[in-house]
């Protein structure tokens, strides 16, 4: 069945259109400045591939009406816009409500509209992706799949905070964990090359590294501790993240420079990680490239970046009591050789060996990095969200 996976953003539309059965992809595109007289809509797969375009867009629903104009006239990857069989949709936070991907109706999207401000820059943009395709497709099922439902299996002791019990109780403030379908995907694609896909004692550690990262802990194909917590602030250092904090080192910055809430949220948000650090830029790319040159805060960023992967590492292993795999993902994860390499060293207390020479290889795909005597196995696996949020609708219809 053909689905139209949807990542919709306050002012743009990820998409791409998903052949179930054969994992093709027959259209992928983006618009972008939607409610803009300048808004851009380029194609990235089919028969456009590599066109752009510059239109006005006042709204999602009028990008939703191009969308599956393209598909038809632009991609001609349809014939009629029936022979979409379901729209699958992505969802940072589903909170205390969805634990699984659902299908929407007035219930779903009731309680969704209750659950907006715990994700404010990422749920209301999703739903005005869900209101707009079902405006334009009301016959198709609308298929919602949650970044947090794969840490629905976290133990209380991993998700809760030792705060006032009622703030969770009230409030639900939690540990939820994002990157949920990457870590799904990674983790699920490392059992099956190790031959171990009904292992309910598979140890392994995925580490889903780009602008925002996240490292997991799954034992048996199931989660059972994550980086990431109530936001995706908390964890790794980032590229404006600033990951793990004292949270009264933020109040204390507050009070001395008079700082609201609104600003604060901004600094830890989007002024911090590698460019709060290095001065330079969010891009691993651009700070290594300063690093090289002898940027002293570029190099400390680095150094701040692997450190705190390695602590997840090795306190990850000891959660999972021993480890059977290390999976690499997401753009650093899956480009910066150097950087595996450098999280990777001094880990033989763990069975970790890297082979140099498979590293720097960088073959593209899946691949192993590992030696052939490494207890562990190292391997580079290039994520699917959008195979997995397409597959989840198809299940859902079926």
């Amino acid at each position: 069945m053909n689905v139209l996976v949807i990542n919709c953003g306050s002012s743009s539309i990820k998409y791409q259109l998903i052949d179930t059965v054969s994992g093709d992809i027959s259209a992928k595109g983006l618009i972008e400045r939607i409610g803009f007289e300048d808004a851009v809509f380029s194609c990235q797969a089919g028969a456009c591939k590599g066109s752009r375009e510059t239109l006005p867009i006042k709204d999602h629903t009028v990008a939703m009406r191009r969308v599956l104009d393209a598909l038809v006239n632009d991609h001609k990857a349809v014939e009629d816009l029936a022979e979409i069989s379901a729209v699958g949709h992505r969802f940072v936070n589903g909170g205390k409500y969805f634990k699984e991907a659902v299908l929407a109706d007035d219930a779903v999207l009731d309680r969704i509209r209750n659950i907006l401000d715990i994700a404010p820059l990422h749920n209301p943009a999703h739903l005005l992706g869900i209101e707009a395709c079902i405006a334009v497709m009301p016959e198709t099922p609308q298929v919602i799949v949650f970044d947090t439902a794969f840490h629905a299996t976290l133990p209380p002791k991993a998700f809760m905070y030792a705060v006032p019990y009622e703030m969770y109780d009230e409030l639900a403030v939690r540990r939820y964990g994002f990157h949920g379908t990457s870590h799904y995907y990674v983790s699920q694609r490392a059992a099956d090359i190790l031959g171990r896909s009904d292992d309910q004692d598979l140890k392994v550690i995925t580490c889903h590294l780009g602008n925002g990262s996240s490292i997991d802990a799954v034992l048996g194909g199931k989660a059972i501790d994550t980086s990431m917590g109530f936001t995706p602030h908390e964890g790794l250092v980032m590229g404006t993240r600033t990951g793990d904090i004292d949270a009264a080192a933020i109040l204390y910055m507050m009070k001395k420079r008079g700082i609201s809430v609104e600003d604060m949220d901004t600094q830890i948000n989007k002024k911090s990680g590698l460019l709060g650090v290095s001065g330079v830029s969010s891009d691993m790319r651009e700070v290594s490239e300063a690093a090289e040159a002898g940027n002293e805060r570029a190099q400390l960023a680095i150094d701040m970046f692997v450190y705190r992967i390695r602590k997840y590492i090795g306190s990850y292993a000891a959660v999972l009591g021993g480890l059977d795999a290390l999976v690499f993902t997401a753009g650093i994860g899956e480009h910066a050789h150097g950087l595996r390499e450098r999280i990777c060293e001094d880990f033989g207390y763990l069975g970790i060996e890297i082979d140099t020479g498979k590293n720097n290889s960088k073959p593209g795909g899946e691949y192993e990095i590992s030696t052939d005597s490494s207890k562990v196995k190292v391997l580079v696996i290039p994520t699917d969200e959008e195979g997995v949020i397409a597959k989840e609708a198809e299940r859902l219809c079926k």
